[in-house]
């Protein structure tokens, strides 16, 4: 197929969440405090977690990287976004919308392999105690996170040199807040076919498996609580697993609410309010559950303020 008007494509538009003049300030504002809260609360729980030497542990040391993840990718859209609304433009160029997706592609696929590794974690701690500080040793968790690293990086860098190879006609008007990837193949005027096959596997790769391990793991977990004789202490067993599973609730839950949203509706409006929830309330609401429902990062925090 011959290439229509590759070289010309400079720009896409970036149509936001609503298009009426008398929203956008609300917009502004409304976004510009959650990033704020997310941005300031995720650093002060790395400074807490840094500085407070009890919570050098696997957990806190895949929580702190959570929270670099969750800062680095709210913030690959949210100040574009905010930029586009104060000055009034929808534009974002080529390079940077590819540049946007790819960086949105890592930290969302290393929060997701990085819930896993948690939910590993709390495997570990519960079902295997006496072993607990030999699996989950220094040397392994670093393993761990370079992994999740170099896995969400490689299904980005493919995903990127896929969009590289298509071409663009003149409808380049993204029904988005951000250059989402699905919108951004389904304007090209090539073939797509193995765009969409890679973003099936890669779906799986980071979606389905990782939500596989996930309830795994649990399914093990919630086995081994209820052999405990003591309720105190499946009490105790169980409350290190909360937070957890409530990050973990709120990302698939959301994350599966804007596919099916996607897949039932025409309406990419609609498909771009609902992902409102899983690309800035959750990193935003994952702040929350750690800080408020955990104690030690509630005693770690005063300390650090202290």
């Amino acid at each position: 197929m011959a290439p229509r008007n590759q070289t010309h494509v400079l720009k896409f538009i970036l149509l936001g969440l609503s298009e009426e003049a008398v929203l956008q300030p609300f917009i502004f504002w409304l976004f510009l405090f959650m990033y704020l809260v997310t941005f300031i609360g995720n650093l002060l729980i790395i400074l807490a977690i840094i500085t407070n030497s009890h919570l050098h542990t696997p957990m806190y040391f895949f929580l702190s990287n959570l929270s670099i993840s969750d800062i680095c990718f709210i913030s690959t859209i949210v100040p574009k976004m905010l930029l586009n609304t104060q000055t009034q433009s929808q534009v974002i160029t080529c390079e940077g919308c590819l540049i946007q997706m790819y960086f949105f592609m890592i930290f969302e696929g290393l929060d997701s392999i990085l819930l896993t590794v948690m939910a590993y974690d709390r495997f570990v701690a519960i079902c295997h105690p006496l072993h607990y500080t030999v699996i989950m040793n220094p040397k392994v968790c670093g393993i761990l996170l370079l992994a999740s690293w170099l896995l969400s990086a490689l299904d980005s860098l493919l995903h990127g040199l896929m969009i590289l190879q298509l071409y663009f006609c003149t409808e380049l008007e993204i029904h988005h807040f951000f250059c989402e990837l699905t919108q951004v193949v389904q304007l090209a005027c090539s073939d797509i076919f193995l765009n969409d096959l890679v973003m099936y596997f890669a779906s799986g790769l980071l979606g389905v498996v990782p939500l596989t391990g996930i309830l795994f793991s649990y399914s093990k977990i919630v086995a081994s609580i209820l052999r405990i004789s003591s309720a105190m202490a499946k009490y105790k067993a169980f409350s290190t697993c909360v937070s957890h599973l409530s990050i973990v609730s709120l990302f698939c839950g959301t994350g599966i609410a804007v596919h099916l949203c996607s897949a039932v509706t025409q309406n990419s409006r609609a498909s771009a309010i609902a992902s409102v929830m899983y690309t800035v309330v959750t990193p935003m609401m994952n702040l929350f559950i750690y800080s408020l429902r955990n104690k030690d990062i509630k005693q770690a925090l005063r300390k650090l303020f202290s």
